[in-house]
């Protein structure tokens, strides 16, 4: 038995045990992810998961369509079909892929978007089938709610909770249909050409299409790669898709840096494929596997992710003309501070955040925030209209921006960045990882400012210690040291024995090195 069938096999087989907190629901920044092997994302699981979403809809209020999508995971077809026989025996409107096909997380909540838009009354929410970058035994679920977002911590939890008593009950309250019914009463959706179509509300694509530019394109393996296909028949784009390879071993993948397979277009290791015919191209794109990422490719090799949002965050600043004053750009808190360079010096304000997403969804779903985006390479913006486009990360809107910029100044983004340094100058930023337990972790998030024994941090006077995050007010998980020329941030990873430390110098390497010397020694 190949490993993707004993990858299927162990989902319908093997029961969760709810007494072991590993195999019990978890809600992330993303969702629940887990295998099927480890007993972390199986039948019961989604299940459970599926009919907490329902409870959850009737406590709200939520009676539209629920948008569901699903990426090309070994795990995310039979998830799909559990989820379906329990939204059908509860009486939920459903809506799936027209073409049976895959559905890019952004195209979700573009869709949830667009329907409560139109102000029926009766609100729609989402659900995404997705380990986004992971490995491919992997699998994973998230709800997006009717602000088109990943849902918050107070829905997440709620979920997660219910999911858990279901688990505990041996599934008592959970309802099903037949797989044959269900698929039956979902309801075509064509997110494709809905998501194709209206692209010009946010991106300038005659611009793209006048420029000639040659751009090469790898879905990675995922579900972009009809909308791939689509965005160049419909406008008429020198576009290739370099691969076009569906395979949920992702065998094609060369391995990352620790030897995985991981389909993370932020990684150089990962890129390596698409790296060789970057010469073929102006530019050249990638998504993982829900299209929530981006990978950006130009004559200078990958875009690093930090320098990538702070060339966004400067372009269209300077070419969104009726877009507000008033409008704030979001940032994660271990974001490059080149961001915050970039946005001081075009007046606008800042709003930081801790790790993850979900912090920008209601200001992007409100029009405050004209732009959030997070190290990770995961990103979104407003149309030119100002209006919110997508509430979830959008890797498609953000490749497609890498093209409109080369087309309407000229320059690649990679040179767009070495104009911004010139003028803020050139940061050094990393990341390390170290292992940690889970009483080390929970002390690192129980830091105080009053903790920090310095006053100093590489020679620079300490102008700030946050365990909050200044935009916000939420709370980091950890803490944030900042100088004027540099600052460390430290927060336990939430799903790995590690303790996270970014750091960042506007000075040099070895100015960064002293600031890790003191961050670790806090530690």
């Amino acid at each position: 038995m190949s490993e993707i069938n004993k990858i299927i096999a162990a989902y319908s087989e093997r029961t969760p045990n709810p007494d072991k907190p590993e195999e019990r629901v978890s809600f992330g920044t993303s969702g629940h992810r887990g295998s099927s092997l480890k007993g972390s994302f199986n039948h019961h699981h989604i299940l459970a998961i599926a009919q907490a979403v329902v409870d959850w809809r009737k406590a709200q209020g939520i009676t539209g369509p629920l948008f569901i999508g699903k990426d090309t995971h070994a795990l995310s077809g039979p998830a799909m079909d559990s989820v379906l026989e329990v939204l059908s025996a509860n009486d939920v409107a459903m809506r799936v892929d027209s073409a049976g096909g895959y559905t890019p997380t952004p195209l979700v909540s573009h869709a949830i978007l667009r329907h409560n838009a139109r102000g029926t009354g009766e609100l729609a929410d989402g659900l995404v089938i997705t380990p986004s970058h992971n490995p491919p035994e992997d699998g994973g679920i998230k709800y997006n709610g009717p602000d088109g977002g990943p849902a918050d911590t107070e829905a997440t939890g709620w979920i997660e909770n219910r999911a858990n008593e279901f688990l505990a009950a041996d599934m008592a309250g959970v309802r099903t249909s037949p797989r044959r019914m269900a698929v039956l009463e979902a309801v075509h959706y064509d997110y494709v050409s809905e998501y194709v179509q209206a692209l010009g509300e946010v991106v300038d694509m005659p611009a793209i299409a006048a420029s000639g530019l040659t751009i090469g394109v790898d879905p990675m393996g995922g579900s972009a790669l009809a909308v791939w296909e689509a965005v160049a028949e419909h406008y008429g784009l020198a576009l290739e898709v370099v691969n076009r390879t569906i395979d949920p071993a992702f065998a094609f993948m060369p391995p990352d840096h620790d030897g995985k397979i991981r389909m993370d277009c932020s990684s150089p290791a990962a890129m390596a494929k698409l790296l060789t015919v970057k010469d073929r191209f102006d530019l050249a794109f990638a998504n993982d596997p829900d299209a929530d990422r981006h990978g950006i490719v130009d004559a200078a090799g990958l875009m690093n992710p930090n320098r990538y949002l702070a060339v966004c965050v400067d372009y269209l600043l300077k070419h969104r003309e009726h877009w507000p004053d008033t409008l704030a750009i979001g940032k994660t808190l271990v974001s490059s501070s080149m961001i915050d360079r970039v946005v001081a010096a075009n007046r606008r304000e800042l709003y930081e955040v801790p790790v993850g997403f979900k912090w920008f969804v209601e200001g992007l779903h409100q029009s405050r925030l004209a732009f959030g985006g997070e190290e990770s390479a995961g990103a979104s913006f407003l149309t030119f209209a100002g209006k919110p486009w997508s509430t979830d990360k959008d890797g498609i809107i953000l490749c497609l921006l890498a093209a409109e910029m080369a087309a309407k100044t000229g320059k690649l983004p990679s040179e767009y960045y070495q104009g911004l340094t010139e003028q803020h100058g050139a940061p050094y930023y990393q990341r390390k990882d170290f292992a940690a337990t889970e009483e080390q972790k929970q002390r690192l998030k129980a830091l105080t400012p009053d903790d920090i024994p310095f006053t100093e941090l590489a020679g620079d006077p300490v102008t700030g210690v946050f365990t909050e995050a200044p935009g916000n007010g939420a709370a980091i998980g950890g803490l944030k040291v900042t100088t004027e020329n540099g600052w460390f941030a430290a927060r336990p990873s939430g799903t790995e024995d590690l303790c996270k430390i970014y750091a960042e110098s506007f000075v040099g390497a070895e100015h960064l090195e002293r600031i890790f010397e003191q961050a670790e020694g806090l530690l």
